[in-house]
């Protein structure tokens, strides 16, 4: 497996260079500053825990796998610091149906073919499941039977799961699964991940949209808590890339106002460490900048910026409950609040 060499930014300049094991430990134990990981170009970074006590991280990685065109590329770590290329435990070419969609479709993204999105991971139950969306909109389930994140994989909603957009997946305290995707739909898989148990339902903030897309439900001591992703001006592409949340006491709503996470910290997804700490993932999506720099200019409208280099970034976040709502905050200064450019008021 191919050992990542470990890099970190420099927050005082905003500058590359490489770290020492002794630095990104330090800034571990401090959790007071983002910690730049891997130089490996991807988007939607998403890392979960498996049985074994690895942590795994999938991406959007486009053409960027040695030997495919498109699959779910895994990395691994058992410290979140320094991390092994696990290879391409699945690919589209694996899919019993996705090539032959394919081949079918006129492909009317930019890219002029297709493209897998923000695929995702979990240990359920003894088994692997995994889920990603596409530039052509539809988004695909399949899982395994073992301990091991490896082949063979099966499909078994196939072609069925439809256009989900993002696609997340949530076990609840009595063993329920649910879907979320868009921003944001729920609803309740069967045990099997055949189908669904009931009706979808539609979920989001009390007093305004979410966003539009990068969804994920997590649950702090008995609320619900619903991460949704949008830009800071309600424009696509324009200002920053932002995460923001709303909580429940019931999975299916109602939720309360949105809330803010974290400037940059758009469709990064939210995870708890070695000791339980909590973090956020985070990559590059608009123009890089030092952090601490104006992130937007109001007299160039369209343009994106963000803190974030090419590679994978994790925030330190503090997640507490005071006076029975949850409350989240953002460590690092220069992802904690909102900027000049945010259209809502927290």
């Amino acid at each position: 497996m191919k050992k990542i060499v470990v890099m970190a930014v420099c927050l005082a300049t905003g500058s590359f260079a490489a770290d020492t094991p002794e630095n990104i430990a330090a800034k571990f134990k401090s959790r007071d500053a983002a910690i730049h990981l891997m130089d490996d170009w991807m988007r939607d970074p998403f890392i979960t825990r498996g049985a074994d006590g690895f942590f795994y991280l999938s991406c959007t990685r486009l053409d960027h796998i040695p030997g495919k065109i498109q699959g779910l590329e895994i990395w691994r770590s058992r410290d979140l610091k320094s991390w092994e290329n696990f290879g391409v435990p699945w690919s589209v070419e694996d899919s019993a149906w996705l090539p032959e969609v394919i081949a079918k479709t006129d492909v009317k993204h930019a890219a002029k073919k297709y493209l897998l999105w923000a695929p995702e991971v979990w240990f359920v139950d003894g088994r692997w499941i995994g889920m990603h969306t596409s530039n052509i909109g539809m988004a695909n389930l399949f899982q395994n039977d073992s301990k091991e994140l490896k082949g063979p994989f099966v499909e078994p909603m196939g072609i069925e799961l439809g256009r989900r957009h993002d696609p997340s997946l949530f076990e609840d305290d009595d063993g329920s699964l649910w879907l979320v995707w868009g921003c944001a739909q729920i609803q309740q898989l069967k045990p099997d991940m055949s189908g669904f148990v009931a009706q979808q339902h539609s979920i989001g903030p009390s007093n305004r949209k979410l966003g539009h897309e990068g969804c994920q439900i997590i649950k702090v001591g008995d609320k619900y808590v619903l991460f949704g992703t949008a830009w800071s001006t309600d424009q696509m592409r324009h200002g920053t890339y932002n995460l923001y949340y709303c909580t429940a006491d019931h999975i299916t709503g109602p939720y309360d106002e949105r809330k803010w996470v974290g400037r940059c910290l758009g469709h990064g997804t939210v995870f708890q460490g070695l000791e339980g700490e909590w973090w956020c993932t985070a990559f590059i999506n608009g123009k890089y900048v030092k952090p601490g720099d104006k992130v937007y200019d109001h007299a160039t409208p369209g343009t994106a910026y963000t803190y974030n280099p090419a590679g994978l970034t994790i925030v330190p976040l503090d997640i507490k409950t005071v006076n029975g709502e949850v409350v989240i905050e953002t460590r690092d200064p220069h992802y904690a609040a909102p900027g000049p450019d945010e259209v809502q008021k927290f």
